[in-house]
Protein backbone atom coordinates (compact mmCIF):
# COMPACT_ATOMS: atom_id res chain seq x y z
CA UNK A 1 0.00 0.00 0.00
CA UNK A 2 2.71 2.19 0.84
CA UNK A 3 4.96 1.22 -2.04
CA UNK A 4 1.20 2.11 -4.12
CA UNK A 5 0.98 5.47 -2.44
CA UNK A 6 4.82 6.41 -3.45
CA UNK A 7 4.14 5.63 -6.71
CA UNK A 8 1.08 7.62 -7.42
CA UNK A 9 3.29 10.40 -5.23
CA UNK A 10 6.13 10.27 -7.93
CA UNK A 11 3.70 9.78 -10.95
CA UNK A 12 1.73 13.47 -9.57
CA UNK A 13 5.18 15.05 -9.08
CA UNK A 14 5.91 14.38 -12.42
CA UNK A 15 2.54 15.57 -13.77
CA UNK A 16 3.47 18.87 -12.03
CA UNK A 17 7.18 19.37 -13.07
CA UNK A 18 6.39 18.56 -16.60
CA UNK A 19 4.94 21.89 -17.45
CA UNK A 20 7.53 23.92 -15.55
CA UNK A 21 10.30 22.01 -17.67
CA UNK A 22 7.67 22.62 -20.84
CA UNK A 23 7.79 26.53 -20.14
CA UNK A 24 11.45 26.98 -19.33
CA UNK A 25 12.62 25.55 -22.77
CA UNK A 26 9.56 27.65 -24.34
CA UNK A 27 10.83 30.55 -22.27
CA UNK A 28 14.23 30.04 -23.56
CA UNK A 29 12.87 29.53 -27.42
CA UNK A 30 11.17 33.03 -26.82
CA UNK A 31 13.26 35.47 -25.12
CA UNK A 32 15.85 34.40 -27.38
CA UNK A 33 13.71 35.52 -30.26
CA UNK A 34 13.18 38.88 -29.49
CA UNK A 35 17.76 39.50 -29.22
CA UNK A 36 17.89 39.11 -33.11
CA UNK A 37 15.38 41.16 -33.44
CA UNK A 38 16.18 44.12 -31.23
CA UNK A 39 19.97 43.26 -32.66
CA UNK A 40 18.67 44.27 -36.19
CA UNK A 41 16.90 47.48 -35.05
CA UNK A 42 19.71 48.95 -33.30
CA UNK A 43 22.28 47.62 -36.30
CA UNK A 44 20.18 49.36 -38.60
CA UNK A 45 19.43 52.89 -36.56
CA UNK A 46 23.56 52.88 -36.13
CA UNK A 47 24.45 52.27 -39.92
CA UNK A 48 22.44 55.00 -41.39
CA UNK A 49 23.68 57.51 -38.69
CA UNK A 50 27.27 56.65 -38.88
CA UNK A 51 28.14 55.75 -42.18
CA UNK A 52 29.76 58.67 -43.50
CA UNK A 53 32.19 58.74 -40.75
CA UNK A 54 32.96 55.07 -40.79
CA UNK A 55 33.80 55.94 -44.89
CA UNK A 56 36.05 58.78 -43.70
CA UNK A 57 37.61 55.86 -41.43
CA UNK A 58 37.80 53.19 -44.06
CA UNK A 59 40.00 56.06 -46.05
CA UNK A 60 42.56 56.21 -43.16
CA UNK A 61 43.33 52.66 -42.57
CA UNK A 62 43.14 51.58 -46.47
CA UNK A 63 45.80 54.36 -47.35
CA UNK A 64 47.51 56.06 -43.71
CA UNK A 65 45.51 59.37 -44.36
CA UNK A 66 45.43 62.31 -42.54
CA UNK A 67 41.78 62.91 -41.29
CA UNK A 68 41.49 66.05 -43.32
CA UNK A 69 42.78 64.51 -46.37
CA UNK A 70 40.54 61.55 -45.75
CA UNK A 71 38.02 63.93 -45.46
CA UNK A 72 38.93 65.93 -48.46
CA UNK A 73 38.94 63.21 -50.80
CA UNK A 74 35.37 62.26 -49.65
CA UNK A 75 34.66 65.78 -50.52
CA UNK A 76 36.40 65.50 -53.81
CA UNK A 77 33.89 62.37 -54.49
CA UNK A 78 30.53 64.22 -54.08
CA UNK A 79 27.48 64.08 -52.49
CA UNK A 80 26.32 61.42 -54.59
CA UNK A 81 29.07 59.08 -53.40
CA UNK A 82 28.63 60.08 -50.20
CA UNK A 83 26.59 56.84 -49.01
CA UNK A 84 27.69 54.64 -51.41
CA UNK A 85 28.27 51.02 -49.93
CA UNK A 86 25.91 51.64 -47.69
CA UNK A 87 23.78 48.80 -48.96
CA UNK A 88 26.52 45.87 -48.03
CA UNK A 89 26.66 47.38 -43.83
CA UNK A 90 23.11 47.71 -44.25
CA UNK A 91 22.50 43.92 -45.35
CA UNK A 92 25.66 42.29 -43.38
CA UNK A 93 25.92 44.63 -39.79
CA UNK A 94 22.13 44.28 -39.07
CA UNK A 95 22.50 40.41 -39.80
CA UNK A 96 25.74 40.43 -38.24
CA UNK A 97 24.36 41.92 -34.97
CA UNK A 98 21.29 40.38 -35.03
CA UNK A 99 23.25 36.56 -34.66
CA UNK A 100 25.39 38.46 -32.32
CA UNK A 101 22.97 39.20 -29.73
CA UNK A 102 20.82 35.88 -30.66
CA UNK A 103 23.16 33.79 -31.06
CA UNK A 104 24.78 34.97 -27.60
CA UNK A 105 21.83 34.33 -26.07
CA UNK A 106 20.78 30.95 -27.38
CA UNK A 107 24.47 29.45 -27.15
CA UNK A 108 24.42 30.39 -23.90
CA UNK A 109 21.39 29.03 -23.00
CA UNK A 110 22.20 25.64 -24.36
CA UNK A 111 25.62 25.67 -23.01
CA UNK A 112 24.28 26.49 -19.39
CA UNK A 113 22.00 23.76 -20.04
CA UNK A 114 24.07 20.97 -20.71
CA UNK A 115 27.54 21.93 -19.35
CA UNK A 116 28.35 22.24 -15.65
CA UNK A 117 31.15 24.83 -16.30
CA UNK A 118 31.46 28.30 -14.47
CA UNK A 119 29.35 30.48 -16.08
CA UNK A 120 31.77 32.83 -17.02
CA UNK A 121 33.39 30.07 -19.48
CA UNK A 122 30.40 29.29 -20.47
CA UNK A 123 29.07 32.69 -21.85
CA UNK A 124 32.38 33.40 -23.06
CA UNK A 125 32.57 30.77 -25.15
CA UNK A 126 28.97 31.10 -26.27
CA UNK A 127 30.01 35.10 -27.33
CA UNK A 128 33.31 33.11 -29.78
CA UNK A 129 30.98 30.51 -31.29
CA UNK A 130 28.64 33.49 -32.06
CA UNK A 131 31.42 35.87 -33.33
CA UNK A 132 32.80 32.81 -35.12
CA UNK A 133 29.08 32.21 -36.90
CA UNK A 134 28.71 35.85 -37.69
CA UNK A 135 32.19 35.21 -40.13
CA UNK A 136 29.88 33.61 -42.14
CA UNK A 137 28.84 37.32 -43.40
CA UNK A 138 32.21 38.47 -44.60
CA UNK A 139 31.49 38.46 -48.02
CA UNK A 140 29.28 41.38 -47.71
CA UNK A 141 32.24 43.34 -45.65
CA UNK A 142 34.22 42.15 -48.97
CA UNK A 143 31.70 44.29 -51.40
CA UNK A 144 31.78 46.88 -48.74
CA UNK A 145 35.52 47.29 -48.72
CA UNK A 146 35.61 47.64 -52.63
CA UNK A 147 32.90 50.09 -52.81
CA UNK A 148 34.58 51.91 -50.60
CA UNK A 149 37.80 52.20 -52.18
CA UNK A 150 38.15 54.77 -54.90
CA UNK A 151 40.41 52.93 -57.23
CA UNK A 152 37.33 50.80 -58.22
CA UNK A 153 34.77 53.59 -58.77
CA UNK A 154 35.26 53.12 -62.43
CA UNK A 155 34.79 49.30 -62.02
CA UNK A 156 31.64 49.19 -60.49
CA UNK A 157 28.77 51.10 -59.30
CA UNK A 158 26.63 49.04 -57.09
CA UNK A 159 26.80 46.68 -54.50
CA UNK A 160 25.16 43.73 -57.43
CA UNK A 161 27.55 44.66 -59.59
CA UNK A 162 30.59 44.03 -57.04
CA UNK A 163 29.22 40.55 -56.40
CA UNK A 164 28.71 39.78 -60.06
CA UNK A 165 32.46 40.70 -61.10
CA UNK A 166 33.86 38.41 -57.85
CA UNK A 167 31.93 35.71 -59.36
CA UNK A 168 34.30 34.40 -61.81
CA UNK A 169 37.31 34.02 -59.25
CA UNK A 170 35.24 31.56 -57.11
CA UNK A 171 33.73 31.26 -53.58
CA UNK A 172 37.36 31.99 -52.16
CA UNK A 173 37.18 35.10 -53.66
CA UNK A 174 33.99 36.24 -51.50
CA UNK A 175 35.50 35.20 -48.18
CA UNK A 176 39.31 37.12 -49.03
CA UNK A 177 40.12 38.37 -45.46
CA UNK A 178 38.21 36.20 -43.35
CA UNK A 179 41.22 35.38 -40.93
CA UNK A 180 41.17 38.94 -39.27
CA UNK A 181 37.63 38.68 -38.90
CA UNK A 182 38.03 35.72 -37.11
CA UNK A 183 40.29 36.83 -34.68
CA UNK A 184 38.61 40.21 -34.52
CA UNK A 185 35.20 38.68 -33.84
CA UNK A 186 35.36 35.92 -31.77
CA UNK A 187 37.52 37.53 -28.96
CA UNK A 188 35.66 40.88 -29.01
CA UNK A 189 32.46 39.34 -28.72
CA UNK A 190 33.91 37.38 -25.86
CA UNK A 191 34.42 40.80 -24.18
CA UNK A 192 31.88 43.11 -24.94
CA UNK A 193 29.88 40.59 -23.29
CA UNK A 194 31.77 40.02 -20.27
CA UNK A 195 32.03 43.21 -19.37
CA UNK A 196 29.09 45.04 -20.70
CA UNK A 197 27.51 44.71 -17.46
CA UNK A 198 30.00 45.24 -15.12
CA UNK A 199 30.98 48.47 -16.58
CA UNK A 200 27.10 49.20 -16.19
CA UNK A 201 27.65 48.61 -12.52
CA UNK A 202 30.33 50.89 -12.15
CA UNK A 203 28.03 54.12 -13.54
CA UNK A 204 25.78 55.90 -10.93
CA UNK A 205 22.79 54.52 -10.30
CA UNK A 206 20.04 55.37 -12.05
CA UNK A 207 16.24 56.15 -10.62
CA UNK A 208 14.59 57.40 -14.12
CA UNK A 209 14.02 55.43 -17.98
CA UNK A 210 15.90 58.54 -19.14
CA UNK A 211 19.12 57.71 -16.91
CA UNK A 212 18.89 54.11 -17.82
CA UNK A 213 19.12 55.12 -21.40
CA UNK A 214 21.98 57.13 -20.81
CA UNK A 215 24.10 54.66 -18.69
CA UNK A 216 23.74 51.94 -21.64
CA UNK A 217 24.79 54.45 -23.97
CA UNK A 218 27.68 55.28 -22.08
CA UNK A 219 28.36 51.85 -21.60
CA UNK A 220 28.32 51.09 -25.01
CA UNK A 221 30.33 53.25 -25.96
CA UNK A 222 33.31 53.13 -23.61
CA UNK A 223 33.30 49.41 -24.23
CA UNK A 224 32.72 49.56 -27.94
CA UNK A 225 35.60 52.62 -28.38
CA UNK A 226 38.05 50.29 -26.21
CA UNK A 227 37.38 47.27 -28.25
CA UNK A 228 37.85 49.58 -31.77
CA UNK A 229 41.21 50.66 -30.48
CA UNK A 230 42.28 47.20 -29.52
CA UNK A 231 41.76 45.56 -32.40
CA UNK A 232 42.50 48.55 -35.05
CA UNK A 233 45.39 46.87 -36.49
CA UNK A 234 43.46 43.91 -37.52
CA UNK A 235 41.06 45.92 -39.37
CA UNK A 236 43.15 47.79 -40.88
CA UNK A 237 45.05 43.90 -41.87
CA UNK A 238 41.75 43.55 -43.18
CA UNK A 239 41.10 46.56 -45.44
CA UNK A 240 43.93 46.17 -47.14
CA UNK A 241 43.68 42.08 -48.01
CA UNK A 242 39.65 43.23 -49.05
CA UNK A 243 40.70 45.69 -51.39
CA UNK A 244 42.70 43.34 -53.51
CA UNK A 245 40.74 41.51 -56.35
CA UNK A 246 41.83 38.64 -57.91
CA UNK A 247 45.85 37.21 -57.07
CA UNK A 248 47.43 35.74 -54.73
CA UNK A 249 46.19 34.88 -50.91
CA UNK A 250 48.65 36.87 -49.12
CA UNK A 251 48.77 35.44 -45.28
CA UNK A 252 47.78 38.10 -42.20
CA UNK A 253 51.19 37.68 -41.21
CA UNK A 254 52.69 39.15 -44.52
CA UNK A 255 50.35 41.44 -45.43
CA UNK A 256 51.38 43.13 -41.79
CA UNK A 257 54.45 43.46 -42.25
CA UNK A 258 53.82 44.53 -45.53
CA UNK A 259 51.78 47.87 -44.27
CA UNK A 260 54.36 48.04 -41.28
CA UNK A 261 57.10 48.82 -43.28
CA UNK A 262 55.38 50.82 -45.69
CA UNK A 263 54.34 53.13 -42.96
CA UNK A 264 58.15 53.15 -41.68
CA UNK A 265 57.81 50.63 -38.46
CA UNK A 266 56.20 53.32 -37.21
CA UNK A 267 53.09 52.35 -34.54
CA UNK A 268 51.92 55.91 -34.75
CA UNK A 269 51.31 55.39 -38.68
CA UNK A 270 49.77 52.15 -38.15
CA UNK A 271 46.77 53.57 -35.59
CA UNK A 272 45.72 56.59 -38.18
CA UNK A 273 42.65 56.85 -37.91
CA UNK A 274 42.25 55.40 -34.57
CA UNK A 275 41.46 58.52 -33.01
CA UNK A 276 38.66 59.01 -35.10
CA UNK A 277 37.34 55.12 -35.02
CA UNK A 278 37.69 55.55 -31.19
CA UNK A 279 35.08 58.56 -31.46
CA UNK A 280 32.72 56.67 -34.53
CA UNK A 281 32.72 53.77 -31.81
CA UNK A 282 31.59 55.78 -28.68
CA UNK A 283 28.86 56.91 -31.04
CA UNK A 284 28.36 53.65 -32.97
CA UNK A 285 28.23 51.51 -29.44
CA UNK A 286 26.37 53.76 -27.66
CA UNK A 287 23.67 54.02 -30.16
CA UNK A 288 23.71 49.95 -30.33
CA UNK A 289 23.86 49.07 -26.71
CA UNK A 290 20.94 51.77 -26.06
CA UNK A 291 19.06 51.03 -28.39
CA UNK A 292 18.91 47.58 -28.12
CA UNK A 293 18.36 47.54 -24.74
CA UNK A 294 15.46 49.85 -25.14
CA UNK A 295 13.83 47.58 -27.81
CA UNK A 296 14.53 44.81 -25.27
CA UNK A 297 12.58 46.36 -22.81
CA UNK A 298 9.43 46.87 -25.15
CA UNK A 299 9.26 43.37 -26.33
Amino acid sequence: MMDSDAHEKRKGDLILTSPKQDLKHCKVKVSSGKHYVCGYCAAFTNIVITFPIQKVLFRQQLYGLRTRDAVLQIQKDGIRNLYRGILPPLMQKTTTLALMFGLYEDFSSLLLMHTNSPELVTRSVAAILAGTTEALLTPFERVQTLLQDYKHHDRFTNTFQAFKVLRPYGIREYYRGLIPILIRNGPSNALFFGLRHPIKQCLPETKTYSANLINDFVCGGLLGAMLGFLFFPVNVVKARMQSQIGGEFISFGKVFTTIWTERNGKLTHLFRGAHLNYHRSILSWGIINATYELLLKLF
